[in-house]
This record gives C-alpha cells, sequence and structure tokens, in this order.
C-alpha cells in the first residue's frame, strides 16, 4: 500500500492494516497493529521529507508484520531508551511496548536507497488481545 506523506496518510494506513488483520483472522493484533502503524507512519511524515510511504504486512498463520517503507535512509529512528519522553513523544516506545520486535532494515548497500521501519506481532504476544 502506498500513499503520499501527509498527515492524513497515518489514519488511512492505520484504516487498512485493521481491515487486512480482521479480514485474515488476527483480529487479536488488530488494535496493537493499528496504533504502531499510525506511530511509524506519522514519523515518516514528522521525521522525512519523503514523498511517499509504502506499507507492507506479512501474513503468518502466528503473526504478522508491518513495513513502512520511505526513501530516507539516512533518516534513522533513535530507540526510544536513550530519549527522553519530551525528545520522543510516545513513537517507538510504544512500538516498544505493543510489539515482539521492532527493527530497522536499510536498502541497498554501500549507496543506500530507503529503509523500513518494522514490527512484528505474534498471536499470543505482547500486542494481542485477551
Amino acid at each position: 500500500m502506498s500513499a503520499a506523506n501527509r498527515a492524513s496518510t497515518a489514519s488511512e494506513m492505520r484504516a487498512l492494516v485493521a481491515a487486512l488483520l480482521t479480514f485474515t483472522g488476527h483480529k487479536g493484533l488488530v488494535e496493537s497493529a493499528r496504533s504502531c502503524t499510525s506511530e511509524l507512519v506519522a514519523n515518516v511524515y514528522r521525521h522525512t521529507n519523503a514523498a511517499l510511504v509504502h506499507v507492507e504486512v506479512t501474513l503468518a498463520p502466528t503473526y504478522v508484520t508491518v513495513y513502512v517503507y520511505d526513501d530516507r535512509p539516512r533518516v534513522q529512528p533513535v530507540p526510544p531508551e536513550y530519549l527522553t519522553l519530551q525528545e520522543q513523544g510516545m513513537g517507538l516506545k510504544l512500538v516498544t511496548l505493543m510489539s515482539d520486535a521492532w527493527g530497522v532494515t536499510v536498502y541497498g548497500g554501500a549507496e543506500p536507497h530507503s529503509k523500513a521501519v518494522w514490527f512484528k506481532m505474534n498471536e499470543g504476544g505482547k500486542g494481542a488481545s485477551a
């Protein structure tokens, strides 16, 4: 899924991810995935001047992984343990608390051209509803 990098894109992508997870039987992960997707897409808007944001969802029987891509690989997220709440808000702290893993993948080798910030949620994991 791709969209222009604008303020409303976070809510649009959040809704699409929620619908996909509901439709594919991952209902217990919907609320946490919505929140984490919104945070990562909003970070692209806040911290890069990328024209587009891309969201990809990998579905497996016991987990989902959501990737948020932009074409600004040199703008890297700072792990939340290194920032105060005033510096970062709740963005990556929320992703850390609600997902079973998260990270950054840079594409392009010595001449990087894009990156993905991603999170993984396991059925029955930290982001699953009771």
